[in-house]
Formats: structure tokens, sequence, C-alpha cells
């Protein structure tokens, strides 16, 4: 009998699968990648062969003024590897460089100092200066344009006035950028809130192309790059993690260049076959990705790719932080015909796209392929109101679905394992 582990906030949940239900698992080749060098050798042997660009601490001569964009709280980026090495690397050039960090929250909360510490280590929060980006403050606010897709370009005036702009970040398959990482430090990550939800409409959230692994013909991947290149984000200093948040593959230099190195890489490692199944488990890979249901749409979408049309879902995420969108929340607590949603969402221009209308947009149209049991910390009056079905263990969840899929005269149903659905693009 398999037993699966299944990551849940910081800790594991484990199911025991019977013999002949056991579909397979679908895991990275990344988690059991061993690339013979530490994470601090990996970035700095990246840092000292950039990728299409000279050396940082060369690009860094005579710039006064320097920025480095970096994740927020919602992101495992190893930053206590990459921003040491980084600084290091622009004071071997600049040692009077004025620098400062640049939290990318893109529309979501303001970083709290405590996450900052976990995120940076307590030195750097003590002795670099820090700014949190806030979509919503006009007056930190720059329009450099348009986009290729007609938006009008806003981002952080703090970047736009750097004398040089870098950013450090990771790379994981994004549900409908095709990849995390690169030019997403920009678009949405320091932009305004017009600029985003431009960027992700209805129609660009609808496009074939824009889906896990997918930059060729992507509408939003477009925008996202030439957002990038107009703000004049000079440098990249990306990594790919495996299950333990570790660094196993580092690369630098030119936002597209590097970037395209870093997702060869992890192509290679994280494409799985999809094994057709009625019942499919999946999870956001644990914390810090599993802190709210918004982002947990992301990890329900590999389960999408292989859940047979009216199957179940098991969704497992910890959502100690509740629903984590106050408009995605409302939308469907207020709308229970998905249909009319969906129809809604297809029917707002681009400029009036709402806020989380694209997360929303992506978990009705998963939401109307199967029925989705969400295992979570969250009250359950709050997952149902989202409409999904509460549970609080694996077996709770897996007696709910064979429930549910007996009615269909569908008994003794395959069950799928995904233990970490963000880190997979399933075929």
């Amino acid at each position: 009998m398999p037993v699966v582990k299944f990551p849940y906030g910081k800790d594991f949940l484990e199911l025991d699968i019977p013999e002949n239900r056991y579909a397979g698992t679908l895991v990275s080749d990344m988690h059991h990648y061993n690339p013979g060098k530490t994470q601090e050798q990996l970035v700095q042997e990246a840092l000292e062969h950039p990728v299409g660009t000279p050396r940082l601490c060369e690009m860094a001569r005579g710039k006064k003024k320097v920025v480095i964009i970096a994740s927020d709280h919602t992101r495992p980026v190893p930053s206590k590897v990459i921003a040491p090495l980084m600084l290091a690397e622009i004071r071997r050039g600049n040692p009077d460089a004025d620098i400062t960090f640049l939290i990318s929250t893109g529309c979501h909360r303001e970083t709290t100092k405590e996450e900052l510490v976990n995120k940076f280590g307590e030195e750097i929060v003590k002795n670099e200066k820090i700014y949190i980006h806030d979509c919503d403050d006009e007056s930190m606010l720059v329009n450099l344009g348009k986009l290729p897709s007609g938006g009008d370009l806003i981002v952080n005036r703090m970047a736009v006035e750097a004398d040089l702009l870098v950013a450090e970040g990771f790379i994981e398959p994004h549900f409908f950028a095709g990849f995390s990482g690169g030019r997403k430090s920009v678009l949405p990550g320091i932009a305004s809130r017009k600029t985003v939800i431009y960027n992700h409409n209805a129609a660009f959230i609808d496009d074939p192309h824009s889906r896990t692994g997918v930059v060729e013909g992507n509408p939003i991947h477009i925008d996202m790059l030439y957002a990038a290149r107009t703000a004049h984000l000079a440098f990249i200093c990306n990594v790919v993690i495996n299950s333990e948040k570790e660094a196993i593959f580092a690369v630098s230099g030119d936002v597209d260049l590097a970037h395209i190195k870093g997702r060869e890489f992890l192509c290679s490692q994280c494409k799985v076959k999809s094994i057709p199944s009625d019942i499919v488990i999946s999870t956001n890979g644990g914390y810090p990705l599993d802190q709210n249901i918004y982002q947990s749409v992301k990890g329900m979408t590999a389960a999408e790719a292989t859940v047979n049309e009216g199957g179940v879902t098991i969704m497992l995420s910890k959502s100690n932080d509740g629903h984590g969108g106050k408009v995605f929340y409302e939308t469907f607590k207020n709308q229970k015909d998905l249909k009319q949603m969906m129809a809604d969402f297809m029917a707002t221009p681009a400029d009036q796209t709402i806020i989380d209308q694209w997360q929303s947009q992506i978990f009705a149209r998963l939401l109307m392929r199967s029925t989705v049991i969400f295992i979570s910390d969250a009250p359950d009056e709050m997952v149902s109101d989202l409409h999904m079905i509460p549970a609080h263990s694996l077996p709770e969840a897996l007696a709910k679905a064979d429930e549910i899929l007996a009615a269909k005269g569908r008994k003794d149903a395959k069950i799928l394992a995904i233990p970490d659905g963000v880190s997979v693009i399933v075929l």
C-alpha cells in the first residue's frame, strides 16, 4: 500500500493509498536532483558567469542609486543566500553604492517586519534600506507609456529613478504567466494596480497560451517582458528550488536570456505526463505558498490538467491566513452560478478588470471541471462560500470523494497524487 506524504504548512500529511486504487504519483525530478554544490556556491558561480551581461560588480561601477527588487512573503525565495552575495558583488564594484531593497508585493498585502527577517535574516533587515512597494500609492508611481496590449505601464518610482535596477527571485512553473521569476519582478511585482489588472484581463487569462510552462504566444508574458525592458531591469539573479526550498540551480544576467537558461533547466526536471484519474490530490507545496486559499488555486491547476471531467480534486492548503483576497472571496460568496460568473468575466473590458478577477476566473474554470474538497485550517463556512467542500484530514476528504463519485456510479476510483502542485508542469 503506497504511502504518500503531502506538504501542509510547515508539516506533512500522509495517506495510505490502496494498491488497487493507486494511479501513481506525479513529482518533479528536482526533488532528487543533487547539484553537488552548496546554495552559496551555485549563486556565486552564477554571479561570476552571467548570461548576456557583464558581471554585476562591473555594472555597479559609477552607479549611485542601486535598487534590488526582491520577492515578498508569499514566495519561497532563498533570499538569505542570494541577497548577501548580490550585495557583496555590487559593493565589490562600488563600495559607496546607495542600495535599497524594493519588495515586490504586486497587489499583495504589505510584508511585515517579521516576514522580512524570516526572508533576509536579521542582519540585512537591521543594516540595509528596505522599501515595500504599494500598488495604490500614486505618489510613488510613474507612467512609462503603453504596454504592447495597450494598457498603461505604471511602475514604482524608486525603480525608475535607480541608476541600476536589478532583481533576485526564483523560477517555477506559473499557472498563467508560464513561469515565475525574471520579468515578473517588474510586472506585477512593482507595478500599479491599474497595470496589473489590465495585464491579467479575462481575454488574456482565457487565451490557451496563458498556461503553465508556456511563454511562446503568451500575451501576459509578452507584456511582462516589455515592462521589464522599459523599466530598465538590467540584471537578475534567479534560482530554481527543490521541495526543501533550497537552491539547486542558479542563473544571473539578462532578464530574458538568463531566465531562458533557468527555465530550460526547470523544464528538464519538472515536466510530467498526465495520468487521467477520478481523484487527484494536490498541494501548494506547503509553507509559504499555502498560507491562504487565493494562492492555493495555483496547486489546483496541476490537478485540473489531469483530473477526469466530473471527478474530484482534493486540495491540501493550510490557509491559516484565510481566503487571502477579499474581492476573490466575495465573488464566489455572492455568485453561486459559475457559468454566469464566467460569462460576466468575459464581458468585462480589460481596463475594467476587477481585483483578483484573474484568480477567480481560473478558479471558476477548474471548479466547473471537478468538485474540490479542501483540507485546511480555514473556517468551514469560508471554504463552503468558495464553492468547495471543507475537510480536515485526508481520510475524511477521501471518504467524501468516494461518496460523491459513488453517486455517479464511479466506485473504487483511481487516486493520483501530486505532492507539490506548483513544482510540476503536467503535460
